[in-house]
C-alpha cells in the first residue's frame, strides 16, 4: 500500500474534508498549536478514557473525533468543549482526520479489526500512534505496524498500560533479582463473568452508524446482524474482536512475558475450550448464543525453557473450589484476573493493574508492589523527545503480546469440531510438553463447567491441534490451515499491508 497522501484523502472524503478545512484556524485562535493535537478515534467506552487522559494532560488538545456513530461523537464532542473551551471536530472517517494540520497523534479505541489498519495509516499519513490492545486483530498485522513504525520514524504505543505500572515495573525487578527464585512458569488468568451476548439471529443495524465505515478491513454483513446489541459485543464475534483472550489477555499475557523475559513467540501451541454454558443459564437446551468465540478456553505455550498458560472463564466463578488460586488472590468468589508466576523459591501474583504480591512458598506474604502509572503520559513522553526507546509498550511489546492470544485462538478454532471426553483431552495433554500440571489445569476446568450446569457429555469441549510456530518467519511450518489465520481476508480499499509493503 502505498504512502496516504492529501489527494488521495480529499478526493475520497470531499464534503467532509471541506468542513475541516476551516477548523484550523479557529483552533489556532485557541492557541491549540502550542500543544500536541490528538484525533481520538473511536467515541464509545475505551474512547471515553482516552478522552479523559487526553484532557487530563496539558500538553495535549483533542483537535478531531472520529466516530462512525454520530450520537457517540457528539457527545465525547461536547465532553470535551466543556473542559477545553472549544470543541473539536466530529468526522465519520479517520482518513480525514489524518489529513487535519492540527491532528499530531492518534489515539484509537475502535473495535479490534480497525487496530492495526487505523495505526499504518496514521504513520503513513505522518502522526504518531497510541493504540489499544490487542494492537492487531491478526499476527502478520502486527508485524505490519512494528515495520510502519520503523519507516516512518513514527512513536507507537500499545495500550496494555500495566507496563507504566510502578506496582508491577518493580514486582518484574523483584522476580528479575532472584526474590522467588527461578522463575520459568507463568498462568495468566482472565476468571471474568460474562453473561450470554443473546440469541444468534438478524437484527437491525441502528440507522445512526455507517456501517460501511464501521466494517472496514471485515466483511461487510449489512443488512444482517447477528447480535442483538451493536456496540462492545462485537468482542465475542470473531470477525471483528478475538473473545477474552484477545481481549483480557493482552494484558496478562504481556506482564507473563515481560515477567519471565520472554522476547519472542512460542515454539507451540495447543488451546481447549468452546462457548458452553449458555443452554443451562437460559433453561434451553437449544439455545444458541450469537458469539462464535470461546467462553472457556485453556492455552498452552511453550517456549522452549519456559512456558505460559492462559485460562479464560466466562461463566459464574463464584464459590471457586481452585484452592491454590484462592489463597494466593485471597479470595474464592468473583472475578481473577491476573497473571501467577511460578518460582522455585515462591509465588508472585498479579492481582490488579496497580498490586502484586511475592509469597513464599508456604503462601507467607514476603512482600507487596503498590502504585499506578502514566500510559498515556509515557507515550507523550516519547512524542516530545522522538526516542522511540522511551516507550513502556511500543509496537514489538504489544505484537508480541497479542500474538499470544491469537495463536491461542488459531488452535482452537481449528479444533472446533474436534469434541472430546475429559479422558480424552486428559490423553492427548499427556504427550505435549508443558511446564504445568496440565491434568490438574483441565480437571479444574472440568469442575468449572459442571459447576455451572454444563452437561460434559451432551457438549463438549474442544480439543485445538498442536500447532508448531517458526518465530522467525511467523508460520506454522506444519500447517497451511493454521497459517491462513495468521492474516484475513480484506475489503477493498481497507486492506492492511503486509510488513514489506507498508
Amino acid at each position: 500500500m502505498s504512502r496516504v497522501t492529501r489527494r488521495r484523502f480529499v478526493t475520497n472524503t470531499l464534503a467532509a474534508g471541506a468542513g475541516l478545512m476551516s477548523a484550523p484556524a479557529f483552533l489556532r485562535a485557541q492557541g491549540s498549536n502550542d500543544k500536541i493535537g490528538v484525533a481520538v478515534i473511536g467515541a464509545g467506552g475505551r474512547g471515553g478514557s482516552h478522552v479523559n487522559a487526553w484532557m487530563s494532560d496539558s500538553r495535549t488538545n483533542i483537535t478531531v473525533i472520529v466516530d462512525v456513530d454520530p450520537k457517540n461523537g457528539n457527545s465525547k464532542c461536547d465532553a470535551v468543549e466543556r473542559k477545553q473551551k472549544f470543541r473539536p471536530v466530529l468526522v465519520k472517517d479517520m482518513r480525514t482526520a489524518l489529513e487535519h494540520p492540527n491532528v499530531d497523534v492518534i489515539s484509537t479505541a475502535t473495535p479490534n479489526h480497525w487496530h492495526a489498519l487505523c495505526g499504518i495509516w496514521a504513520m503513513q499519513a505522518g502522526k504518531d500512534a497510541y493504540i489499544e490492545k490487542p494492537i492487531c486483530h491478526n499476527v502478520w498485522e502486527g508485524s505490519a505496524l512494528i515495520a510502519a513504525a520503523k519507516k516512518y520514524g513514527r512513536m507507537c504505543q500499545v495500550g496494555t498500560q500495566c507496563r507504566s505500572s510502578a506496582a508491577v515495573q518493580a514486582a518484574v525487578k523483584f522476580m528479575d533479582a532472584g526474590g522467588i527464585g527461578e522463575v520459568n512458569f507463568a498462568r495468566g488468568l482472565c476468571y471474568k463473568r460474562r453473561a450470554s451476548i443473546g440469541s444468534l439471529g438478524d437484527y437491525k443495524i441502528p440507522d445512526s452508524i455507517d456501517f460501511n465505515l464501521w466494517s472496514g478491513p471485515a466483511q461487510y454483513t449489512d443488512p444482517k446482524l447477528t447480535r442483538e446489541r451493536f456496540h462492545y459485543n462485537w468482542h465475542w464475534q470473531r470477525m471483528y474482536g478475538n473473545g477474552d483472550l484477545g481481549n483480557q489477555g493482552p494484558h496478562q499475557t504481556d506482564i507473563a512475558r515481560w515477567g519471565l523475559g520472554l522476547d519472542r513467540h512460542p515454539n507451540t501451541i495447543i488451546s481447549y475450550g468452546g462457548r458452553l454454558g449458555y443452554q443451562a443459564e437460559r433453561k434451553d437446551e437449544t439455545y444458541v448464543d450469537a458469539g462464535d468465540t470461546a467462553n472457556t478456553e485453556v492455552s498452552i505455550y511453550d517456549y522452549g525453557d519456559k512456558c505460559i498458560v492462559f485460562e479464560t472463564r466466562g461463566l459464574s466463578v463464584n464459590d471457586s473450589d481452585d484452592q491454590e488460586l484462592n489463597m494466593l488472590f485471597q479470595s474464592t468468589k468473583g472475578n481473577k484476573i491476573g497473571v501467577v508466576f511460578y518460582g522455585s523459591e515462591g509465588y508472585l501474583v498479579q492481582r490488579s493493574y496497580s498490586h502484586c504480591i511475592a509469597y513464599d512458598k508456604d503462601m507467607k506474604m514476603i512482600k507487596e508492589f503498590k502504585g499506578g502509572g502514566d500510559h498515556f503520559g509515557n507515550f507523550l513522553d516519547a512524542v516530545t523527545s522522538r526516542k522511540a526507546d522511551v516507550l513502556n509498550a511500543d509496537a514489538r511489546v504489544g505484537h508480541l503480546s497479542a500474538a499470544v492470544s491469537h495463536l491461542g485462538n488459531i488452535s482452537y478454532y481449528l479444533g472446533e469440531g474436534n469434541h472430546v471426553s475429559p479422558s480424552e483431552a486428559s490423553k492427548q495433554l499427556d504427550k505435549i510438553k508443558s511446564l504445568d500440571d496440565d491434568g490438574a489445569t483441565l480437571d479444574r476446568t472440568v469442575k468449572h463447567l459442571q459447576k455451572n450446569g454444563v452437561d460434559i457429555g451432551k457438549y463438549p469441549i474442544s480439543m485445538g491441534p498442536l500447532l508448531r510456530f517458526d518465530p522467525e518467519k511467523e508460520v506454522f511450518p506444519e500447517s497451511p490451515e493454521a497459517t491462513k489465520l495468521l492474516t484475513r481476508d480484506y475489503r477493498e480499499g481497507f486492506v492492511c499491508p503486509t510488513a514489506d509493503k507498508v
